[in-house]
């Protein structure tokens, strides 16, 4: 599947991996490149980027969950292909979780609904490594047992399903991706900020970092350009259809060696503040990336400290006031 002068949608896309993948999306050289976001995490600066690149970018105020609205943006935009990732996050949904459970699964039913009805011809449906719960077998591939472990992962499942189901019943074309553990410039570091930046704001502010129960419970860590390239692949290859793959680095991290490189990197020698562990937090995540290698030849380019210092870097220059002053007089008198 060729992208050239097609029409296409990132949902979510004002968002961190929405923004990341509407930049790479533009070196496709669409015919039309649209964004649909209810900027509720979404951040208008994430696709300054993308205007510049792509003057015409569209971009709409919208909640995904509103099938008249979405029906009449798609039939004006005249779409080839969405990229769903407007979602509810996680942190979000321990705080609401009937209303994260309910918004996460009505997005992905209007989006199949949409493709049932000839709106768009493909589907690319963000799923989440948090479907998987706790590792139970190393390295997770994709039939992996789904035992999450939080209303947001069990969200993730129920929609990763409908997709499915759509598929098989109505031969919708679709394909599924599910990240594990995504990061870099651009990740909300405001309320629900994940644990990279939130130790990054926390040490500029000459705070110490924040851990959250042990810090011995795993992750693996994808930078958000790796994924966004896998997204685009994924959209090209046609053997994708109808099926499931993992985005993941294939390494196994630490929490309390994700923070410890953090402050190493920053020059912080505070010690670690530990809290309490989160509700339903995951133990061990440790992801196989064999099928997407095998599928659309994945291979992730920018390893965890590389990526760290690409992340500390932009951080840095978003929480420094006077780069932020300089920065907006040089766009105004643009």
């Amino acid at each position: 599947m060729n992208l050239i002068n097609k029409s296409v949608v990132v949902t979510g896309g004002a968002g961190f991996i929405g923004s990341h993948l509407v930049d790479r999306l533009i070196d496709e050289k669409p015919g039309n490149l649209v964004v649909i976001d209810d900027f509720s995490l979404g951040k208008e600066r994430n696709l300054s980027s993308a205007k510049r690149k792509y003057p015409n970018l569209k971009v709409y105020k919208q909640d995904a969950t509103r099938m008249r609205q979405m029906e009449d943006i798609l039939k004006n935009e005249s779409v080839d292909v969405v990229f769903n990732l407007a979602i509810e996050c996680l942190p979000k949904s321990l705080v609401k979780p009937k209303a994260g459970y309910d918004t996460n699964v009505e997005l992905t039913s209007v989006m199949c609904e949409l493709a049932r009805k000839g709106f768009f011809k493909t589907l690319i449906h963000f799923s989440s490594s948090e479907a998987y719960g706790n590792a139970e077998n190393i390295p997770m591939m994709e039939n992996h047992p789904l035992k999450p472990t939080t209303p947001y992962g069990a969200s993730k499942i129920a929609s990763d399903h409908l997709v499915l189901s759509y598929v098989q019943t109505f031969g919708i074309k679709a394909s599924i991706i599910r990240p594990f553990n995504a990061y870099g410039p651009r990740q909300n570091e405001g309320n629900y900020a994940g644990v990279i930046p939130l130790t990054i704001k926390r040490i500029f502010h000459k705070k110490s970092p924040m851990i959250y129960g042990d810090g011995l419970q795993t992750r693996d860590y994808t930078y958000v350009t790796d994924l966004a390239e896998a997204a685009v692949r994924i959209c090209k290859e046609e053997e994708t259809r109808g099926r499931v793959l993992n985005i993941a680095s294939g390494q196994e991290t630490t929490i309390k060696d994700l923070v410890t490189k953090i402050a190493e990197l920053m020059n912080s020698e505070k010690p670690v503040i530990y809290e309490e562990a989160r509700p339903g937090d995951v133990r061990r995540f440790f992801g196989s990336n064999l099928v997407a290698r095998a599928l659309i030849g994945y291979k992730p380019k920018i390893d965890l400290e590389e990526g760290l210092r690409l992340t500390i870097k932009w951080y840095s220059d978003l929480f420094d006031p006077e780069k932020v002053r300089v920065s907006h007089a040089r766009e105004t008198q643009g």
